[in-house]
């Protein structure tokens, strides 16, 4: 193997966890090359998670929509063409993977290689590519490998699609099936659930547990859970025994209460969660791993300051947007010389499960302050009493805002119903920055908007 070459900074991996960093340092004038297995400059998000999988969410809000509307003349049955659904999908994410290549095209300083990183000790990386192996030293790096799916130990779980067969550009399921089983009620289950029952598929949905959604804030799912499409079946506290594929289909053996049972359908979309890709060698270098992922502190540090990690690696807040701020968060320190020049809130990072309709969630709740044993005052706003949610016909849902005692400073909220995923923006911002319910109060929000009901909510304290 040739001399290592002598950089900057290397990035295991080249999506949100490290592209942000990655064009903060080479601006500064640092020589910085990323690596990834894909070759191409975005993570997950883009490849099967959160723009393909909206993409054909706002396609299946769209039926429900002209659905609602029909009878005042929008037309008559609704046909679902998913082939034109999957061209849509597959449009918008060739056009962003463009997007990315001219913009790294535009950059300097940044160099980035198609393949698979290793460590060899804390300062040399060797990258395998289809040229041969290519060793790096570098003053700094950032491991952000991302996630994978995670394929339980179930007989015949390998017959199952994952979240990648359905969104990944040129997905597996090309054909909408007439029925699917879905195994797992986290949020990737729930959507593709939401979604697919929206376009006329019949779903049921097995989780493990007693509630969908676990670990999110249970009076949220209680709100969240009356409003999704009545169709879908939901049947908890089961343990899936096998799966197989015969003449009827596609069938998922399981107990419940102790009795056999089967679910039947044309397919199966495992969704039981995922789990944080590790580079080779990182294991001899004596970094903390928890069982979240990399273990890291406020500045996204390891045990080896100049070793950062970034995104759902470290497994705290396993988002695409938390893992852009992160990774910034790491450029600011390495180009303060690894000192914790800036740290990450991972409290305040907006989370959004995009059902049909959508709940999100940010900060400190209620459910999160009882379990730490602190007070919270609480105002609400329910949008049957919104406009636009009488507008758009979809008045189910609401928002929950909680405030710290004395001071009344937003600590936390959530929404759940129409235009959630937006609104938990403003609340997020709101929360990071330590704005109070008077000054909510006073902002004149627009009209006719849901965002309203922020302003509503914090007046009604006063």
């Amino acid at each position: 193997m040739k001399k290592p070459e002598a950089i900057d900074v290397l990035t295991m991996g080249a999506g949100g966890g490290a592209y942000p960093a990655a064009f903060r340092l080479a601006k500064a004038g640092l020589r910085v090359v990323m690596v990834d297995p894909k070759g191409v400059m975005s993570g997950n998000c883009l490849a099967e998670g959160c723009v393909p999988s909206k993409a054909v969410r706002e396609m299946a809000r769209h039926v429900t929509r002209h659905r609602r509307f029909k009878s005042y003349g929008m037309g008559g049955e609704t046909t679902i063409d998913y082939a034109k659904i999957i061209a849509h999908k597959d449009d918008v994410q060739r056009r962003r993977y463009l997007q990315h290549e001219e913009e790294l095209a535009r950059a300097s300083n940044i160099t980035l290689i198609k393949g698979r990183a290793s460590f060899q000790d804390p300062f040399t990386v060797t990258v395998e590519t289809d040229r041969g192996m290519v060793p790096y030293t570098a003053r700094h790096i950032i491991v952000a490998s991302g996630s994978d799916v995670y394929v339980p130990p179930i007989p015949g779980a390998k017959l199952c699609l994952t979240s990648s067969d359905v969104y990944r550009l040129n997905p597996t399921l090309k054909v909408l099936p007439q029925t699917l089983t879905v195994v797992g009620g986290g949020y990737i289950g729930v959507e593709t659930a939401s979604f697919y029952a929206a376009l006329g598929v019949d779903v049921t949905l097995l989780q493990r547990g007693r509630q969908l959604l676990p670990g999110m804030d249970p009076d949220m799912i209680a709100m969240l859970v009356p409003l999704l499409d009545p169709s879908i079946r939901f049947i908890f506290e089961v343990d899936i025994d096998r799966i197989e594929r015969g003449e009827r289909g596609m069938a998922v053996h399981y107990r419940q209460g102790g009795a056999s049972r089967e679910a039947l359908s044309d397919q199966v979309l495992m969704a039981v969660g995922r789990r944080p890709v590790m580079p080779e060698g990182l294991a001899t270098l004596d970094i903390d791993i928890g069982h979240a992922g990399i273990v890291v502190n406020g500045a996204l540090q390891t045990s080896h300051p100049h070793i950062y990690a970034c995104g759902d690696v470290n497994g705290r807040v396993p988002l695409f947007h938390a893992a852009v701020r992160e990774s910034l968060v790491a450029a600011h320190n390495i180009l303060a010389g690894d000192v914790s020049a800036d740290t990450m809130d991972f409290t305040n990072v907006p989370t959004t499960v995009f059902t049909l309709p959508a709940a999100a969630y940010v900060g400190i709740t209620r459910a999160v302050a009882a379990q730490r044993g602190t007070a919270v005052v609480e105002a609400g706003y329910e949008f049957s009493e919104d406009s636009r949610a009488q507008i758009f016909g979809e008045t189910g849902g609401g928002l929950r805002l909680f405030f710290e005692p004395g001071s009344l400073r937003l600590i936390g909220g959530w929404v759940v119903g129409i235009d959630a995923g937006n609104l938990i923006g403003e609340i997020g911002l709101a929360c990071a920055n330590g704005l109070t319910a008077r000054q909510l109060a006073a902002f004149a929000d627009q009209h006719p908007m849901t965002s309203e009901g922020i302003g509503r909510a914090a007046r009604s304290l006063f």
